[in-house]
């Protein structure tokens, strides 16, 4: 089933962090066996975005990491409850609130919901309205659909949307009906039959402000992963950069290994790097997979690449920017990345059934380990791994 799958993934993204990053415990806290100096620690957990989180550190002692990581923890715990789009908490005031809303009344919010949503608003205009945070109407019904999908488990019965659905739902997208008050820390969506999902932005911005509030108590040295959303912070001790993966979209087994689930690299320290990909939330329709990346100038699963890696000092602007460049055509987005200042992008496009190549930008410094063979591909090689 794809939830196994999503899970498998999830989790192999973990291994694969610790494997790039250095032999480490995936589970509790262990100390690297230098006698002087900071020590190593690694930890896991599930419960917060839907997907695996992994912190590796170094820290003077295992106290030190321990109260670091509680502090994390419950940071990422409270974005994510202030960005469910599904579900209630006692006492918080969350973008479902907002949506309930929809219509009826401004809703006072917190900061870190102004914070998201202004970054949203202001990526939209970056990516020309392919990052888009008010197609959540039409986001929905595609969710709707892939729900049914796996519950159902027998393929033969699933179903797509009709296009009436979806033109009928994008009457309901427009951005400029998101109100946003600062003065009066308020948002209002104009139309009441719009809903916000800010399942492109969220995720990131959360990562870089919690990696930020980790950094104000006094972390020096980590590399988070948050469903294999990455950001590192500063270097290891010893001066090093650390090192992140990007997952082999080409791999169709359910079960993801070290030597097959890399497909690049790079060498990162105060940065983020992030993927958006089709190969883990979708589901198949008469042999066709319909994955949950949205194009909205077609309503339908955006048919460019396989994946999309952005590299940027700013793991929510990242986030955007995957979002944003997975809707675009190659040389719209390339052009894209040139423009901003220090990001950098990595494309994995399906030519044809058995043709498929990396694309790096041209300030790039992601590392292609693991190309799938391709007619004219300035990779080559025979599809293994090369370590750096």
């Amino acid at each position: 089933m794809m939830t196994k799958r999503i899970f498998s993934a999830l989790l192999a993204a973990a291994l694969s962090l610790s494997l790039l990053a250095g032999c480490g415990s995936t589970s509790g806290s262990t100390a690297s066996s230098a006698a002087d100096g900071p020590q190593r620690y690694s930890t896991v957990f599930y419960d917060v975005f839907d997907t695996v989180t992994q912190v590796i550190a170094y820290c003077d002692s295992e106290e030190e990491f321990t109260a670091q990581m509680d502090a994390l923890h419950a940071d990422l715990v409270e974005y994510n409850q202030l960005y469910d789009i599904y579900n209630d908490y006692d006492g918080v005031t969350n973008i479902k609130t907002i949506n309930d809303n929809a219509g009826i009344a401004p809703v006072t919010v917190d900061d870190k919901i102004l914070g998201m949503l202004e970054l949203a608003q202001t990526m939209y205009d970056t990516t020309g309205g392919k990052l888009n945070i008010a197609l959540g109407s039409v986001l929905n019904i595609w969710h709707n659909y892939r729900e049914a999908a796996l519950a159902d488990g027998n393929d033969s019965n699933n179903q797509l949307p009709t296009q009436e659905e979806l033109d009928a739902a994008a009457q309901h997208c427009d951005i400029a009906n998101l109100i946003i008050d600062e003065d009066a820390k308020t948002v209002y969506l104009a139309d009441p039959a719009m809903s916000l999902d800010v399942g492109s932005v969220g995720k990131g911005y959360a990562v870089e402000q919690a990696a930020q509030a980790a950094e104000t108590r006094g972390l020096t040295s980590a590399l988070i992963s948050v469903g294999g959303n990455l950001r590192a912070i500063g270097t290891k001790p010893d001066g090093s950069q650390w090192v992140g993966g990007v997952e082999n979209p080409w791999n169709s087994s359910e079960v993801y290994t070290n030597g097959s689930s890399t497909v690049a690299a790079v060498k990162m320290s105060d940065l983020s790097l992030v993927t958006s990909g089709d190969y883990q939330r979708y589901y198949v329709v008469d042999g066709v997979r319909y994955h949950h990346l949205i194009d909205p100038a077609t309503l339908w699963p955006a048919a460019y690449f396989d994946g999309v890696s952005v590299l940027a000092p700013d793991s929510g602007v990242a986030d955007c920017l995957t979002t944003g460049l997975f809707c675009l055509p190659l040389e719209e987005g390339k052009q894209l990345v040139e423009s901003l200042d220090g990001v950098e992008a990595l494309w994995c496009t399906t030519l044809s059934v058995i043709a498929s190549q990396c694309h790096l930008s041209r300030r790039a410094r992601l590392c292609c380990l693991y190309p799938r063979p391709a007619v004219g591909s300035p990779f080559g090689g025979a599809g293994k791994a090369n370590r750096l």
